[in-house]
């Protein structure tokens, strides 16, 4: 038998690693809501499977979800094709009546089986190392385990496949219809995919937990790259990492696996976000100031060169008055003197600046 640590590290890492692949379009297409709406509305689709089986059933359960699934994305694409509605609109009229019917059918006709309805939003990924898959009476270990291997195959199989025209559908659905591709089908395609990989996460991770494991990473590796092989792979890497620390985490200090599994994907956003090279706020912040510097700068030159051989030359070149003229703080005006002295923009002669030769030819550039 795995042990159970193991099994529910293996499954996290399967889980985001499946959930990444699609999540990673999803989020360029602008289309995160629609992993929402998946996850939540499959619930009926579960109930409907569990009166039929007269009981809990995988395959069962399986196929109700995934025809859930689908049934939510189908009346999604119907609704916004009206053009009555947006996309978003027509997602949030959709899912939460979906989702309320499948609570509905639980709370009134599955009160005293367990069909729990925490159990549905936030999944038990710690029971993974119990729940074992039996083929003709030998045991292969964890179900959830064999589950999202395939579906990581599966999931592979697709964007390795159609990467090409997936992403020229994603960035130039009209170019990819002029060669012959069609987004519609892609589209239905991703959906798809995206439909089975929230069903199979579904009973590991719940139904939150499978949006934040879909999107999270994405949106993160968005922040990181401008290339989508690297942004894929990346988001695969941030989901495989928060699960492992997230596991750790709760092990540590004895808390929910899933939920500490999002609290890490959290924090990696955040750190992306405070300090990616290029979107990060901490780099954007550095950008103003540079370009704040450079105008203050620009602006010094051109005050000089304006006052160059004219009445007060002196007094204008003095600090004092520059820091007046030009609204600048002391502070900030010596900054601004000492970097044009740095690069050789100015000198000082007798208390006040003079433009040098490079000085004069960019302030001249600057005017003209």
């Amino acid at each position: 038998m795995m042990d159970p640590g193991l099994a529910i590290i293996l499954t996290g890492v399967l889980i985001s690693i499946a959930c990444a692949l699609p999540g990673a379009f999803l989020v360029l297409r602008k289309m995160a809501m629609m992993a929402d709406a998946i996850s939540h509305a499959i619930l009926p689709g579960i109930v409907a499977a569990y009166f039929l089986a007269r009981g809990p059933d995988l395959l069962a359960g399986f196929l109700g979800a995934a025809a859930a699934a689908v049934i939510t994305v189908s009346l999604i694409e119907a609704l916004a094709n009206t053009r009555k509605m947006g996309g978003d609109s027509a997602i949030g009229l959709v899912f939460p009546a979906m989702f309320a019917l499948g609570t509905f059918l639980v709370s009134k006709y599955f009160a005293n089986v367990h069909l729990d309805n925490d159990a549905v939003l936030y999944g038990n990924i710690e029971f993974v190392g119990f729940e074992n898959m039996l083929v003709m009476g030998f045991n292969l270990g964890p179900q959830a385990l064999w589950v999202m291997a395939i579906l990581c195959v599966i999931n592979l199989l697709f964007v390795g496949l159609l990467f090409k025209e997936l992403k020229l559908s994603t960035f130039d659905p009209g170019l990819a219809a002029a060669l012959g591709f069609s987004p519609v089908l892609l589209h239905y395609l991703l959906m798809t995919v995206t439909s089975v990989t929230a069903v199979g996460a579904f009973t590991a991770v719940g139904a939150v937990l499978v949006v934040a494991l879909m999107i999270i990473p994405a949106a993160t590796a968005y922040l990181l790259t401008d290339d989508l092989k690297q942004m894929i792979v990346i988001s695969c890497l941030v989901g495989a990492l928060a699960a492992v620390l997230g596991y750790g985490i709760a092990r540590l200090i004895n808390a929910s696996v899933s939920g500490a599994i999002v609290t890490v994907l959290g924090v990696q956003f955040l750190l992306v976000v405070l300090f990616s090279p290029a979107h990060g706020l901490v780099a954007k912040a550095r950008r103003l100031e540079r370009q704040r510097v450079q105008f203050a700068l620009q602006s010094l030159l051109v005050h000089l060169h304006h006052h160059e051989a004219q009445v007060g030359e002196e007094h204008e070149a003095e600090l004092r008055h520059l820091s007046a003229e030009l609204r600048w703080t002391r502070d900030f005006a010596e900054r601004i003197v000492n970097t044009a002295l740095d690069r050789n923009y100015i000198v000082r002669q007798n208390g006040h600046l003079v433009l040098t030769q490079d000085g004069r030819q960019l302030a001249s550039r600057l005017i003209a």
